[in-house]
């Protein structure tokens, strides 16, 4: 109810602007103390100790900046980035939009960040003082000559720092970058991440759109189990656009909120269907409620994240999602949030 109350407050600034203030309010924020595994929602995915199936997507704290801090707000992990080996200031302004009528958010934001050399000297800092599980999502710099050799070296540099790595090769505002799904570029993508990781354990994650063919569903898929990746990312935003009501819904850019859901929640169950429980998945996209949560679970999730519905639902939607979650497992008589997942694949 307060955020009700503020939100008209908040939405008075630009999307950007207040992206940047609700930083500096957590930045204020002493760090919390580890968060507690919930003995109902606890699991443990690709050998990490998740104290609850709740996460941050990538793209809120994209330096590194309050990542550390999110488990205070109830999420069970949080994921930092997009980084790229160099900075980059992204995409001219604006490049933020609320869709309120839409309950969504248009990015073309352009993996803007400080570069990774940064990141790591700041994120060392902050995770010596916590226990917090970080992931680390990398991408490839706009004007790379060698995309595939960016991706290595975020490996290289970003690896002892992160619980796990992501792959984003899923942004549709770096020009080209969706051309790394295709088979052959993926085969090739992957190869050099995984040489980049080398004898090192750090499990690594691949990002996909939810803009994908059945083919393309059927090659990453492939791809995945070849290349041992240890989770897939199911979805980033999409460049479709189902019917919208706000004035912003032309604006060019990643789609995501409540309008991704449905498009979302489909290529989770098209990849679950080809991989079965051999690989883990994350569902990512639409997500702002216990019961959408619970869905993505069922469907074969076994962790999922969220960041638009913060948005419109405000900060401590985590917690709300994770009480929600141990109702449903109640109501249907499950013990624990493994139990549930991909019960209705």
């Amino acid at each position: 109810m307060s955020y009700r109350l503020i939100r008209p407050l908040v939405f008075a600034f630009d999307a950007e602007r207040a992206h940047h203030l609700s930083i500096a309010l957590l930045r204020m924020m002493p760090t919390p103390p580890a968060l507690q595994p919930d003995p109902m929602l606890a699991q443990t995915v690709a050998g990490i100790a998740f104290p609850n199936p709740v996460g941050l997507a990538a793209g809120y704290d994209k330096e590194g900046l309050v990542a550390h801090k999110m488990h205070g707000l109830g999420f069970g992990f949080a994921e930092l980035g997009t980084l790229t080996p160099l900075p980059q200031p992204g995409n001219p302004l604006p490049r933020l939009f609320r869709l309120e009528e839409d309950r969504a958010v248009i990015n073309r934001m352009g993996f803007n960040n400080g570069g990774q050399a940064a990141a790591a000297e700041r994120v060392a800092k902050r995770r010596r003082n916590g226990s917090a599980v970080i992931g680390i999502n990398i991408g490839a710099n706009k004007d790379a000559t060698d995309r595939i050799a960016d991706y290595a070296t975020g490996v290289t540099c970003m690896m002892p720092l992160a619980d796990y790595l992501t792959v984003n090769i899923s942004s549709p505002n770096t020009p080209g970058l969706r051309a790394l799904q295709d088979r052959a570029a993926l085969d090739q993508l992957l190869g050099a991440v995984m040489a980049a990781r080398g004898s090192d354990r750090t499990p690594i994650f691949l990002k996909v759109a939810p803009d994908l063919e059945p083919a393309d569903v059927e090659d990453i898929a492939a791809a995945c189990l070849d290349h041992h990746i240890d989770a897939l990312i199911v979805s980033n935003t999409t460049i479709s656009r189902p019917p919208l009501r706000s004035a912003h819904a032309g604006e060019t850019g990643g789609l995501s909120g409540a309008p991704l859901h449905d498009l979302s929640l489909e290529r989770l169950r098209d990849f679950r269907r080809l991989l079965g429980a051999r690989l883990p998945l994350i569902g990512v996209g639409g997500i702002s409620d216990a019961e959408q949560a619970y869905a993505r679970i069922r469907a074969g999730a076994s962790l999922i994240q969220l960041y638009s519905a913060l948005v419109y639902e405000g900060p401590y939607l985590a917690k709300r999602i994770n009480a929600g979650l141990k109702t449903l497992l109640q109501r249907d008589g499950l013990r624990t949030i493994s139990q549930a997942v991909g019960i209705d694949a």
